[in-house]
């Protein structure tokens, strides 16, 4: 798991924005390509609650894992990230009760969603927690790797509403999971191995609410040589199609590191026109 040795590593970009409608952003994110680290958080709660929830869980994961990865380079991706994810739903947890002292015993609800995904070697480990999700991009096709902890996908499962309802229900903001709403919060992970030319997404619900996957598909097969800009198209469009909530995008591409023999071969390349 040492990032250093890593035959892989993430080429990154990251977009947040308030949307036309909320007049603040809940939304928390933090990256760190030299981890391979990308850490989306969607705050819950009401005015400022939810952005303090969502600062602590994206601050908190990322200090755990480096630390982590610091003090045991080739320890158990999985383990660490559960660590990293139960530290940080204690830590909104306590706030939300020291919050609701001050509310003089007036119960202030606070919580956050979380989409996480670490590099490590050659493996894609991805955990979340509510209703942000995590997609890939892979030779043009793009797939959802996590599932919805929310009402209305239960209610999908169990075949109570259609796709099509599911569009416009009341309950697409009802998450069953969060960061910081009980004392032990239930983690979704995944592992996979990772191939140099995957587009990794990670977003929150203003995204995905306000784009189809078939949009989000397109923006990103076409504008793949340029993540900065599909990051930035992809919150465009999340506006223009209403822009109803705050919006987070993070993109990372795989690619393999450059090797110091590879590095003196393009300079040479450069150096001669070649």
């Amino acid at each position: 798991m040492a990032t250093a040795i890593s035959p892989l590593q993430l080429e990154i970009a990251a977009e947040t924005d308030v949307g036309l409608i909320r007049n603040l952003n809940e939304d928390s994110i933090a990256t760190d390509a030299r981890l391979g680290l990308l850490v989306l958080a969607d705050g819950m709660g009401g005015y400022k609650a939810g952005n303090v929830a969502s600062e602590l869980a994206t601050r908190s994961i990322a200090e755990v894992v480096s630390d982590g990865l610091k003090k045991n380079p080739g320890g158990d991706a999985a383990a660490l990230i559960r660590q990293a994810v139960k530290a940080a739903n204690r830590l909104v947890f306590d706030e939300s009760q020291q919050l609701t002292q001050r509310a003089a015993g007036q119960e202030q609800v606070m919580g956050s969603t979380l989409a996480l995904l670490l590099l490590h070697g050659d493996r894609i480990s991805i955990a979340h927690v509510g209703d942000s999700r995590v997609y890939r991009l892979r030779r043009g096709r793009l797939e959802l790797m996590t599932h919805d902890h929310s009402i209305l996908q239960e209610q999908i499962d169990l075949g109570m509403v259609s796709a099509r309802d599911a569009e416009t229900s009341h309950n697409r903001h009802l998450v069953t999971r969060g960061l910081g709403l009980k004392n032990e919060v239930e983690i979704s992970m995944s592992e996979g191995a990772a191939q140099s030319g995957d587009i990794y997404l990670l977003c929150s619900d203003g995204l995905n609410d306000m784009v189809e996957d078939a949009d989000i598909e397109l923006v990103l097969d076409s504008l793949q040589a340029n993540l900065p800009l599909a990051a930035r198209q992809l919150v465009m469009i999340a506006n223009d199609n209403g822009g109803e909530d705050n919006i987070s995008v993070i993109l990372a591409r795989v690619r393999p590191q450059p090797t110091a023999s590879g590095s003196i071969g393009a300079f040479f390349a450069r150096l001669f026109g070649r």
